[in-house]
């Protein structure tokens, strides 16, 4: 199979902006939002509760959302996914209680569709994270299924003989926890009790939900804790049996959501540490999200210095081949809701920042930014520090939420106000670097050949996908370099056609990259 195939974009709704853009200076502001502007293919994700608040009530609302589309389209998004937003007991949404409504702190089904057809009017997807794994303790299913002749007592995994309390989830958890009448198994804690996907009428509810969602307008799901559908106990992890029953289930679900929207986009999230373990996942679902690469890339960037990286992306797209020969993608990022924030990882060092961006965007697969990570917003545990209202203005105002107070003191500069007009800020350089994948098929589309520098600071790779071929060389040093690629690695006619330092220069056959700098060469 080509690898061509392997990292092409699943198509988008036809409302989606599609075609090109000319923009030189990859201003995402000057892109217009025709159907024949190009997408970059780049998303983004939302904690709706932490990013625009238009009721007062200091709680981020999906009308907020629908405010700040205009600001995604500037910055060159072309999808975002929502993290929960069906009705919850908790502040983050994970433990559903109706998988049908909407959590009233956010708005309402009506809300939602606005800001669907706002969206759509951008070019712009929407998709909403979907948690079936496992459903709230306050869920009516489970209320009913505690009683031993309750209607929904099979959806949930019970035991009515003491188990061994002893046990562990694939999370390193107690993976049993007691009820009135017996003992039932939730991975993520007894607040969270998993669903019963060996029982039919699960499946079929399951994929009911996803299909009502789509027919609301919605472009598709992120599936939290995929794998671990059938990934229950620690001694799941590796077995060869659950993992087959999770692919046999996530390819039962697309295959019936694609009968609604043949064009769904769906990406699993399935924790692992090797892409090996992505690989299976990839034909049932289309995209996993990466997380050997998002640890590797902050790694590299932060070390300045390669290190395991060429090999890990050799590695990556050989192992992905075996998924088959159909349209699917690498879903890559730097971190998450559940992870340390990225410029926290590395220590508020802005180089190192830019550096793992313009890796990031300028490798195949399809980007995802967490909110504020464009302005080098800093976080770390506990969970809530990770998910802290996005910073509009230099001084807190109308709009911002207040559902917690921030964590760390970075300061007026660390906001959207100070720096969408800055040209040295983050954020423009975020938007460059989205500008480049929306003007360049290679970057977007392209298949990845990994070059070997004989430089321990420099990262070079070759993007092809047949109409366009650009050399992408990455200098994550802090010292200026030079490479004289062989002789015939390079057209006589190569040139620089972009680069995040204008001092880069290709002359007599040998590049000049300035410290922390990013060059691509066609």
């Amino acid at each position: 199979m080509s690898r061509n195939r392997l990292f092409k974009p699943l198509a988008l709704l036809v409302a989606l902006a599609l075609g090109t853009s000319a923009v030189a200076d990859a201003r995402a502001s000057d892109v217009k939002a025709t159907p024949t502007s190009q997408s970059s293919g780049v998303y983004y994700e939302i904690f709706v509760r932490a990013w625009y608040d238009t009721n007062g009530d200091g709680i981020g609302d999906l009308n907020g959302v629908t405010a700040k589309l205009d600001y995604l389209k500037q910055l060159g998004i072309s999808g975002i996914w929502l993290m929960p937003i069906n009705s919850s007991p908790s502040y983050h949404g994970y433990d559903i209680t109706d998988y049908y409504g909407i959590n009233p702190q956010y708005g309402s089904t009506a809300d939602l569709e606005r800001l669907v057809a706002e969206a759509h009017k951008r070019g712009i997807a929407v998709t909403m994270d979907m948690v079936i794994n496992h459903t709230s303790n306050t869920h009516p299913w489970f209320v009913d299924a505690q009683k031993a002749d309750g209607a929904h007592r099979d959806w949930y995994s019970w035991t009515s003989k003491r188990p061994d309390l002893k046990a562990l989830s694939a999370t390193d958890t107690p993976i049993w926890h007691a009820s009135d009448d017996g003992w039932y198994i939730g991975v993520f804690g007894g607040h969270m009790p998993d669903l019963n996907y060996d029982n039919p009428a699960v499946r079929a509810e399951m994929i009911k939900v996803g299909q009502y969602w789509l027919g609301k307008g919605v472009d598709g799901f992120r599936l939290d804790a995929a794998k671990h559908i059938y990934v229950d106990f620690k001694s799941d992890v590796h077995s060869a049996k659950a993992l087959e029953k999770n692919v046999a289930w996530w390819t039962e679900y697309h295959d019936a959501l694609a009968k609604v929207n043949p064009n769904v986009t769906l990406v699993g999230e399935v924790s692992a540490t090797s892409p090996k373990e992505l690989a299976p996942y990839l034909k049932p679902l289309g995209s996993i999200f990466d997380f050997p690469l998002a640890e590797q890339l902050i790694v590299s960037a932060k070390g300045e210095r390669t290190g395991k990286l060429g090999q890990l992306l050799k590695d990556t797209y050989d192992d992905y081949k075996v998924a088959g020969d159909t349209p699917h993608i690498d879903s890559t990022f730097l971190s998450n809701h559940d992870q340390e924030r990225v410029m926290s990882r590395l220590n508020g060092n802005l180089d190192h920042m830019r550096v793992a961006a313009a890796m990031l965007l300028t490798l195949p697969g399809r980007p995802y930014i967490y909110y504020g990570e464009e302005l080098g917003m800093e976080g770390k545990k506990p969970d809530e520090n990770l998910r802290e209202p996005m910073r509009w203005t230099r001084e807190a105002g109308p709009g911002e939420s207040r559902w917690k107070p921030s964590s760390v003191n970075q300061g007026q500069a660390v906001s959207v106000q100070a720096e969408q007009d800055d040209p040295n800020s983050l954020y423009t350089t975020y938007r460059t670097l989205i500008g480049w994948r929306a003007q360049n098929s290679a970057l977007r589309d392209g298949d990845l050949t990994v070059l070997t520098t004989g430089k321990p600071n420099l990262l070079a790779y070759w993007r092809n996908d047949g109409k366009q071929k650009l050399l992408v060389v990455h200098n994550l040093s802090g010292k200026a370099a030079v490479w004289k690629p062989k002789a015939d690695l390079l057209p006589k006619d190569a040139a620089v056609l972009m680069t995040t330092r204008p001092q880069a220069a290709l002359a007599d056959g040998s590049l000049t990259l300035p410290a922390y700098s990013t060059v691509v060469l066609h």
